[in-house]
């Protein structure tokens, strides 16, 4: 039997999830909304979101900032069905455009038409990602110049009690989340590494870590 795609891995995982993502996630995903008041990007600036799932993000950051242009990335056809059917609602189907891709090797030419992004971000999809270290060198590789990289995604649940921590990290890996040990300093070496500024927060108690990598 042929191994399943990653695509096909999500679109397992959430192809009923989808219909209920917004309503659950809100609990637990922190951080999310204080990312996309981070963003600010330049009038018309491209903002493009790696993992955009339900594009609840996408439509928050669209309302926020309405002379920016936005895209959307996701691997899982399931969830982009769903985005699809949110930005129609909001009626921001003008404004923001969707793209099945994988992280990793995505080409934003042949998808979006553009060579660059003034603002990408990445939100609670690293630690979704098997080889999350390439997704985040295409993603730097894609920003414009001046362009800023944020990136929110669970901490290591450092100053949470040992059975409240270990209890939180199994019910994620049901839903084939596994947190990234060290995220913020690996994130780190891969910017210096590739000439970019950091900027770094632990929230909540190391529930959660926000960056900026900027060209």
């Amino acid at each position: 039997m042929q191994a399943a795609t990653a695509g096909e891995k999500m679109d397992a995982i959430y192809r009923r999830q989808r219909h209920i993502y917004d309503a659950t996630r809100r609990y637990y995903l922190l951080g999310r909304d204080r990312l996309i008041a981070s963003l600010k990007p330049p009038a018309g600036g491209a903002v493009l979101e790696i993992g955009c799932g339900t594009a609840r993000n996408l439509i928050q950051a669209a309302k926020r900032y309405p002379d920016a242009r936005f895209f959307g990335l996701d691997i899982s056809e399931a969830m982009l069905t769903s985005a699809r059917t949110a930005v129609s609602r909001h009626g921001l189907r003008a404004r923001i455009v969707l793209g099945q891709g994988d992280a990793t090797a995505f080409q934003p030419a042949a998808l979006f038409g553009r060579d660059g992004f003034e603002r990408i971000y990445i939100s609670y999809s690293l630690s979704m990602i098997p080889v999350w270290e390439d997704a985040v060198r295409h993603a730097m590789a894609q920003l414009a110049p001046g362009g800023e990289l944020h990136i929110v995604d669970f901490g290591d649940f450092a100053r949470y009690p040992a059975l409240l921590r270990r209890a939180q990290l199994a019910w994620l890996r049901r839903f084939s989340v596994v947190p990234i040990p060290g995220m913020q300093e690996k994130i780190a070496a891969l910017a210096e590494k590739a000439g970019l500024s950091v900027a770094a927060e632990s929230l909540y108690g190391g529930y959660s870590i926000q960056m900026c990598l900027r060209r």
